[in-house]
C-alpha cells in the first residue's frame, strides 16, 4: 500500500477568485523551484511535497509533523458544479476543499451553495478570504507572511481586517459551523480555518498551502491509502468532442493504475458501458488546461491520484460524475453490474408519487435528491440529462393524484423551447444553484397551496354588510326589490341576510346591476336586490343595515384562511360572532 496525493477542489462564488487562487498556488510553487516541477494532468495540477516544502517549509516546520503524503492534487476545474460532479461511491471525490470568499463582498449565492454541498458530502474545507489587497488603505508586501503584513498595517486597517474576518466567521456560524482565523484555531477537528489571502499579490498563499497540507496529513492519511498495482477506480470529469481527437473523456483516477488496452467499465445513463482504453493522454508540462491550443502526449500508464484524458470506443450515455473502473476482461460483466448498481443507487425512483427531477451530472442529481428528501419531498423519478417529453407526460400523470406533483425541477438543465411549448400543464423550474432551485420550489408550493385554499374558500359564505338605500324601493313585496349599498365584502345570491340583532330576514334571490342580472356584487357598488317573503316598511325599512349570516362551519374555516380576508371582512366576522354569541355563547368556538 502507498499514500496518494489528496484531491483538493476549489469552490466559491463567481468572480471571487477561484481560478486566481489556483493560478497563484501553481505560480507560487513554480517560482519556488525549477520549471517543470509541477505535473500537469487532465483537469488537475499535481504539486509534489518537496515543492510545497521549498515554498512554505518554515511554516510546515512549525506544525512539528512528519509528512508522507506525496503532495497535493488540485482540481483545475473550479466551481460548485464541477465539485458536485466529482463523486465516488459513498461521497465526493475531493478529499479536502478550499472555499474562496471575497473578503470585501462576503457571502454570495454560490458561496452559500458551496457550503451546503460541502456539508452534504461532509468534506473538510478551509476558507480563503481573498482580495485582502483591495481593503481600502491596505499596503501589500509579498515578501512578508500574511500575519506580519496584517500587523504592519495602520491600526484602523488592522481593525478593518478583523471586522471583515469576523463577518465571514459570523456567516459561517449560520450554517452551524465553528470557524476562526487560522492562527487562532484551537481544534482543527472542530473549527474551520480562515486564511486571509491575495491571489493577486501572493500574500497568504504560503499559509493557505501550509494549512491545507497540514490538515491533509493529519486527518486524511488513512483515507489516502491506495494500491497502485490494483485496478483503477475513477470518476468522469467531462466528456467532449475535440478537434483531431474525436470524443474524449477526462477522468480523475483516485485508486489503482490504468494502462492502454485495459478493459474499462463506465457508468451510463441506461446501462454500464464495457469498452477498452485505446489511448491515455496527458498535457505537455506546465500547459494551461483551459487553453484550447494545449497539446497532449500519449502515455502507457497512469497511477492514482491523477487526471487523464481517455480515448475509447462507445462513449454514448456517459455524463460527468459517472464511475469508471478497469478490470480483467473475464470479470467485465460482474464489474459492469456493480457499476450499474452504484449508478442506480443515485437514480431515485422509489416513491410511488412525487415530483420529477433532472440534473446535468450524477453528482448534482445525488446532492439534489438528498437535499429534497431532507425537506420531506417525495421523488417519483430522478435522472441525468435533458428534460424529455416522457418527463412531461410523467409529470402530467402526477396531476391526477396531486396538483403539487405536476412539476419538474431541473438543475443546470435548461428546457428547450419545444419542451416549454409541450409542457402547458406542467411547471418547470430550472436553476444553476441547487439551494435557489429548492427555494423556488418551496415558494411555488406555498403559492399553489394558497391557490388551493382560495379555491376551497370559493364555496364558503363570506362576510358581507349592506345598507338599504332610502327612496330606492322598486317593489314593496312579493318579492321586495330595493336598492342596496355594498359596505363590506362581496354580496352573492342565495345567502341569508340578518338584522343587527341576529334575526333572519330573507335569502337574496337575485341581484341586478345597471339592469344586468349578476350573481355577485363587489364592495363599494350599488345594486338592486330581490328579497322574497318580506315587505318594505314592515320586516325591513329603508336606510337599515343588514349583514350576511355566515354558517358556523364556514366561520370556523375562515379562522384558518385569515390571510385571504380583508381587514374589513375580519372585523365583520368579529361583529357577526358577537351577535351570534348573544344567542349561543359557544357559537363558532
Amino acid at each position: 500500500m502507498s499514500i496518494r496525493s489528496p484531491i483538493c477542489s476549489v469552490l466559491g462564488h463567481v468572480d471571487h477568485g477561484k481560478s486566481s487562487i489556483l493560478d497563484s498556488i501553481r505560480g507560487t510553487c513554480i517560482i519556488a523551484t525549477e520549471a517543470g516541477a509541477i505535473t500537469q494532468a487532465i483537469g488537475a495540477s499535481i504539486i509534489p511535497l518537496d515543492v510545497i516544502q521549498k515554498k512554505c517549509g518554515h511554516l510546515l516546520k512549525a506544525l512539528n509533523m512528519d509528512f508522507n503524503i506525496p503532495g497535493l492534487l488540485f482540481i483545475d476545474t473550479p466551481g460548485h458544479a464541477a465539485f458536485s460532479s466529482l463523486r465516488k461511491r459513498g461521497g465526493n471525490l475531493a478529499d479536502i476543499a478550499i472555499l474562496v470568499v471575497d473578503i470585501n463582498e462576503g457571502f454570495k449565492p454560490q458561496t452559500i451553495e458551496s457550503i451546503e454541498i460541502l456539508k452534504f458530502y461532509k468534506t473538510p474545507f478551509i476558507i480563503a478570504a481573498n482580495k485582502v489587497d483591495l481593503i481600502p488603505g491596505w499596503r501589500s508586501d509579498p515578501k512578508k507572511g500574511i500575519l506580519q503584513n496584517i500587523q504592519a498595517q495602520q491600526p484602523d486597517i488592522i481593525k478593518k481586517v478583523d471586522i471583515k474576518i469576523y463577518e465571514v466567521l459570523g456567516k459561517v456560524a449560520e450554517f452551524g459551523i465553528d470557524s476562526e482565523r487560522f492562527d487562532r484555531v484551537s481544534n482543527f477537528t472542530k473549527q474551520i480555518s480562515i486564511v486571509p489571502v491575495s491571489a493577486k499579490t501572493g500574500e497568504g498563499i504560503s499559509e493557505l498551502m501550509m494549512v491545507i497540507t497540514g490538515l491533509a496529513q493529519k486527518f486524511l492519511e488513512k483515507k489516502l491509502e491506495v494500491n497502485t498495482s490494483d485496478y483503477a477506480k475513477g470518476t468522469v470529469l467531462e466528456v467532449k468532442d475535440e478537434k483531431g481527437l474525436g470524443k474524449t473523456m477526462d477522468v480523475i483516477v483516485y485508486d489503482g493504475s490504468l494502462k492502454v488496452n485495459d478493459t474499462l467499465i463506465i457508468g451510463g445513463v441506461h446501462d454500464s458501458i464495457i469498452t477498452k482504453v485505446r489511448a491515455l493522454l496527458l498535457p505537455n508540462p506546465l500547459a494551461e488546461m483551459r487553453d484550447k491550443k494545449t497539446k497532449f502526449k500519449g502515455v502507457k500508464e497512469v497511477t492514482a491520484a491523477t487526471g487523464v484524458k481517455i480515448i475509447c470506443p462507445d462513449m454514448d450515455g456517459i455524463v460527468a460524475g459517472m464511475p469508471v473502473r478497469s478490470c480483467d476482461k473475464k470479470d467485465a460483466k460482474k464489474v459492469a453490474e456493480e457499476v450499474k448498481k452504484e449508478v442506480s443507487d443515485v437514480f431515485v425512483t422509489t416513491d410511488k408519487n412525487g415530483i420529477i427531477i433532472k440534473a446535468d451530472t450524477i453528482g448534482s442529481l445525488e446532492a439534489l435528491c438528498t437535499m429534497l428528501r431532507e425537506r420531506g419531498v417525495q421523488i417519483r423519478k430522478a435522472a441525468v440529462g435533458e428534460i424529455s417529453k416522457k418527463d412531461i407526460i410523467d409529470a402530467e400523470s402526477n396531476l391526477e393524484q396531486d396538483r403539487l406533483g405536476g412539476i419538474i425541477l431541473a438543475f443546470n438543465v435548461k428546457p428547450s423551447d419545444d419542451i416549454l411549448s409541450f409542457s402547458k400543464n406542467v411547471k418547470i423550474l430550472s436553476d444553476d444553484i441547487i439551494y435557489k432551485l429548492i427555494e423556488n420550489y418551496e415558494a411555488w408550493v406555498e403559492e399553489e397551496n394558497k391557490k388551493l385554499q382560495k379555491e376551497k374558500m370559493g364555496g364558503l359564505t363570506r362576510p358581507c354588510k349592506i345598507r338599504l338605500i332610502p327612496n330606492y324601493v322598486f317593489r314593496q313585496s312579493n318579492p321586495a326589490i330595493i336598492g342596496a349599498d355594498i359596505l363590506v365584502g362581496n354580496l352573492k345570491t342565495n345567502v341569508m341576510l340578518i338584522k343587527e340583532n341576529g334575526k333572519e330576514v330573507a335569502l337574496v334571490k337575485s341581484i341586478q346591476h345597471e339592469k344586468d342580472s349578476i350573481t355577485e356584487a363587489k364592495e363599494g357598488t350599488q345594486v338592486a336586490v330581490s328579497l322574497p317573503g318580506v315587505t318594505v316598511g314592515r320586516q325591513i325599512v329603508e336606510g337599515e343595515t343588514l349583514m350576511v349570516s355566515v354558517p358556523e362551519p364556514d366561520f370556523r374555516k375562515f379562522k384558518k384562511f385569515k390571510e385571504f380576508l380583508s381587514n374589513s371582512e375580519k372585523e365583520m366576522l368579529k361583529e357577526l360572532a358577537a351577535i351570534k354569541r348573544e344567542i349561543n355563547p359557544v357559537w363558532g368556538v
